[in-house]
């Protein structure tokens, strides 16, 4: 069936790539926007409910948010890409544009509300949200239940496409299985094998001309049962993918360091919407010299994600390639051939 590139070899060929680019923030894929990607976008909002009189307002990074507000404004009123921007920053946006409809990711949607709650005290319901949508990553167990009660909206989840963001499939209800958006796009793939298979555990992969894209989501279930967790060499979180191969590149820049863990937990499991993600080095002997390198390694990404870097209290002289221990659950591991 032709080509089964990762976001890997998207991202190694985005020089020769040609028409109107879908760009990832890290610049790790690049794909170009298909001619159908804005109507299945468009076709997953009216799914959800979104009618004319709606007014739209997207919190998702790029590529994402300006695909699903050009999405938006051809199925409502209005539709408004305001970016992960800080949750004070999005209640004013959505106040001031009178927005019924709010896309975010489950972490954005989850920590707005907690900081609607702990820090701002707001109601959610005075917001006059009648729908939200769901997508950009893995939902955890309970949220759009939790979502539709605080906010009195009726809750939806889309699946996205990893490379670009448009719409692939979206369900009504966390029991339910993902419907797709358009016919002869989402087939189940071998991890191991370049071959196509009927039930899971199996990879999710996009079919188009001449090419079949490994999407990194793994259906642990048969059929298109939503994709729980996410495999090889990226991770992700909040929206956002972070390259594993581009956290190694850069921590191998520092004399000294000789591995490196990063360690993911999602605070909004206990009734907080962020997501965190800590790496951990390992050096042998120059801590001092090595933590001030790691200095300016630290960064922080589109909230809600965070990256911290500290030096692991036992080290090893062995150089060992660095792991990713998710305490979600979702990440299978760095080598989607061992997927069982």
């Amino acid at each position: 069936m032709g080509r089964w590139p990762t976001r890997d070899d998207l991202g190694a060929a985005a020089s020769s790539v040609s028409g109107l680019l879908l760009v990832s923030p890290d610049g790790t894929a690049a794909v170009p926007l298909g001619p159908d990607d804005r109507t299945r976008t468009a076709r997953a909002l009216r799914a959800a409910g979104v009618g004319e009189r709606d007014r739209v307002v997207v919190a998702l990074a790029e590529p994402a948010g300006s695909l699903w507000a050009a999405a938006a404004a051809e199925v409502a009123e209005a539709g408004a890409a305001v970016g992960p921007r800080g949750r004070m920053r999005l209640h004013h946006a959505l106040t001031a544009l009178r927005a019924t409809t709010l896309v975010a990711t489950p972490t954005g949607a989850m920590d707005f509300l907690a900081r609607l709650h702990l820090e701002f005290l707001l109601d959610p319901l005075d917001l006059g949200l009648r729908t939200i949508v769901l997508t950009g990553e893995i939902a955890s167990k309970r949220t759009m239940g939790h979502l539709a009660h605080e906010f009195g909206a009726r809750v939806t989840e889309v699946l996205a496409s990893p490379f670009g963001g448009a719409a692939l499939a979206w369900r009504a209800a966390e029991q339910d299985p993902l419907t797709p958006l358009a016919d002869d796009l989402l087939a189940l793939a071998s991890p191991a094998e370049d071959v196509l298979i009927e039930s899971g555990p199996a990879e999710l992969v996009l079919t188009t001309p001449g090419a079949v894209l490994r999407t990194g989501l793994v259906a642990l279930g048969p059929d298109h049962a939503p994709p729980r967790t996410p495999s090889g060499s990226t991770y992700w979180s909040g929206g956002l993918w972070l390259a594993l191969p581009r956290l190694e590149k850069a921590l191998a820049r520092i004399d000294g360091v000789t591995g490196w863990e990063l360690a993911v937990s999602r605070q909004g499991d206990a009734g907080h919407g962020r997501a965190d993600g800590d790496v951990r080095a390992r050096e042998p002997d120059r801590q001092p010299h090595v933590e001030g390198a790691h200095r300016g390694v630290r960064t922080r990404a589109h909230p809600p994600i965070s990256v911290a870097v500290e030096i692991a209290p036992k080290v090893s002289e062995t150089p060992a390639p660095g792991t990713v221990n998710d305490l979600r659950g979702h990440h299978l591991g760095r080598d989607r051939s061992l997927i069982t």
